[in-house]
């Protein structure tokens, strides 16, 4: 397997680098958050090796930012934070094994085994495109045309579940769950409001409609047929 490792510790990393590569597996060492965050959405990854305490980005928010970057490749937390509460955060914040240190060789990497040996996830698209609109998920970056758009995080999160539907109707209902977590109808406005706003954005400066009105229905995102 293709293993990232991000410890900054160097007895840690060169004792964990000798064992994976004795067992057959090809490591990539980095030592802080920021580069391991760069590698794992650029690259393709069998399994995660996170310390939490790393420079520049700590782990656990180097694997949410991996999370929310849709990326799912397996990862386990190797770090000498280990009471109950940091293991359930660390499973909690997209980490899908825990193991403190000190630690047995032996057992991490039957661990490692055991998260390569699960079936791959489907991945998420880090990047989407409709006509000529363009969203980065990692850079949370929007363009039309190449002019970049300025949207507040609501409107990012509406136009995202759009964009992933596209030519799809997307009911009120679905909005409302997904991107306010609102599981009943707060019988207010705020989807008519928030798609007002993202039209204004996406679509007046420009000559093509992408946002379209489903009547009694919902919305759907796509090119003119």
């Amino acid at each position: 397997m293709r293993l990232l490792l991000v410890e900054d510790d160097p007895r840690t990393a060169d004792y964990v680098v000798k064992g994976l590569s004795e067992a057959g597996h090809v490591c990539d060492l980095l030592r802080n958050g920021h580069d391991a965050l760069f590698a794992a959405t650029r690259d393709s990854y069998d399994v995660i090796i996170a310390d939490r305490m790393i420079p520049g980005l700590d782990g656990l928010s180097m694997i949410k930012a991996v999370r929310a970057a849709g990326v799912r490749t397996p990862a386990i937390f190797l770090t000498s934070v280990g009471g109950v509460d940091d293991r359930v955060e660390g499973l909690e914040a997209g980490g899908d094994d825990y193991l403190v240190k000190p630690f047995a060789f032996s057992e991490l990497l039957a661990r490692i085994n055991a998260l390569g040996r699960r079936p791959p996830a489907q991945e998420q698209k880090t990047a989407l495109r409709v006509a000529d609109l363009e969203m980065d998920l990692i850079m949370r970056r929007v363009t039309r045309q190449g002019h970049v758009i300025d949207l507040q995080p609501r409107e990012f999160s509406l136009l995202e579940v759009l964009m992933r539907g596209e030519g799809r109707v997307i009911t009120r209902t679905m909005l409302l769950e997904r991107v306010w977590d609102f599981h009943f109808d707060p019988k207010t406005s705020v989807v008519e409001t928030h798609i007002s706003r993202l039209r204004t954005k996406i679509d007046k400066p420009f000559e093509t409609q992408l946002i379209h009105t489903v009547r009694n229905t919902g919305y759907s995102l796509h090119a003119p047929i």
